[in-house]
C-alpha cells in the first residue's frame, strides 16, 4: 500500500525542500520504491536531485495542463531507481492557466492515481504558499508532514496551515491527516531551540517526530552539488538525522 506525503509549510526557509530531498533519498536507500514530485516553481528539489531544470521537455506543469502523460513527465534522479516529476519556472504560470478548468483541485490526484500502486512512497515538495498547487498536493496526499524551523517565529503561520489542512479535509480530501511535525535547523547549543520545541509541543495538537534535524553545513552544501546528503557525505550528522527520520516515517506507516 503506497503512502503519499505532502511536505508543506507556507513559510519559506524552514527546510521543506531539504527535507523532501533527503527523506526521499533515505527512504530509497532503505530499499523503498520512491517517486518524488516537485510542485515548487523554484525547482529546487529538481536541481537538488541532480536534474537540470532548464533542459526539460516535460515537467509537472505540462502534466497539470494535460500536455503529457504522468509517465512522460517522469525523469531519473541521481538516486538509483528513484524518479522525479520535475519542476521549473514555467509552473509559476499554472495558477492562472488552471482558473477555467473544472475540478482543478484534483488535477494532480487524477494523474497520480494511475501510478500510485507502483511505489511505496510518493513525496511531494509543496511551494512556500497556500495556493492551488499546495491544494493539489493535499488532495493527492494521504498526509502532510510539516517542517518547522527552530526559531522564535516558528508557530507563526502554522495555525493558518492547519486551518488549510482542515478545510481540505472537510471539502476535498476527507482522508487527509497531519503526518507530524519535524523540527529543522536545530542547534543543540542554544536554549532557543529547546524553547521552540517545548513551545510547539505545548501549543500543537499534532504528532511530533522525535528526530531533530540539526543545523549542519554539509546539509547546506549538498544541493549545490545536485546530491542528497546521504550521497554527498554519508557520515555527516545531517545524513544520520534523515536516516532516522526515514526510519520513523516507515515505522509510522507500517511500511
Amino acid at each position: 500500500m503506497s503512502r503519499i506525503i505532502a511536505i508543506a509549510n507556507q513559510k519559506g526557509g524552514v527546510g521543506k525542500t531539504t527535507t523532501s530531498i533527503n527523506l526521499s533519498a533515505c527512504l530509497a536507500e532503505a530499499g523503498k520504491k520512491v517517486l518524488t514530485i516537485d510542485l515548487d516553481p523554484q525547482g529546487n528539489m529538481t536541481s537538488g536531485l541532480g536534474v537540470d531544470k532548464n533542459e526539460l521537455e516535460n515537467t509537472v506543469y505540462e502534466l497539470m495542463l494535460d500536455e503529457c502523460s504522468i509517465k512522460e513527465s517522469m525523469t531519473d534522479t541521481v538516486v538509483e531507481g528513484m524518479k522525479i516529476i520535475p519542476s521549473n519556472v514555467n509552473l509559476a504560470g499554472a495558477e492562472i492557466e488552471l482558473l477555467g478548468i473544472n475540478e482543478k483541485e484534483y488535477i494532480l490526484k487524477n494523474a497520480v492515481d494511475y501510478i500510485r500502486d507502483d511505489y511505496d512512497f510518493i513525496i511531494i515538495d509543496c511551494p512556500p504558499s497556500l495556493n492551488m498547487l499546495t491544494i493539489n498536493a493535499m488532495t493527492t496526499a494521504d498526509s502532510v508532514l510539516v517542517p518547522i524551523q527552530c526559531e522564535y517565529y516558528a508557530l507563526e503561520g502554522l495555525s493558518q496551515l492547519i486551518h488549510t489542512i482542515d478545510l481540505v479535509q472537510q471539502r476535498l480530501n476527507p482522508n487527509l491527516e497531519i503526518d507530524g511535525v519535524v523540527f529543522t535547523m536545530y542547534d543543540v547549543r542554544t536554549n532557543l531551540s529547546n524553547q521552540v520545541v517545548e513551545n510547539v509541543k505545548e501549543n500543537l495538537d499534532a504528532k511530533i517526530y522525535e528526530t531533530l534535524i540539526p543545523r549542519n553545513i554539509r546539509l547546506a552544501e549538498a544541493p549545490s552539488h545536485g546530491l542528497p546528503i546521504n550521497m554527498y557525505d554519508a557520515k555527516s550528522a545531517g545524513t544520520e538525522s534523515y536516516r532516522l527520520l526515514a526510519k520513523e516515517v516507515m515505522e509510522r506507516k507500517g511500511v
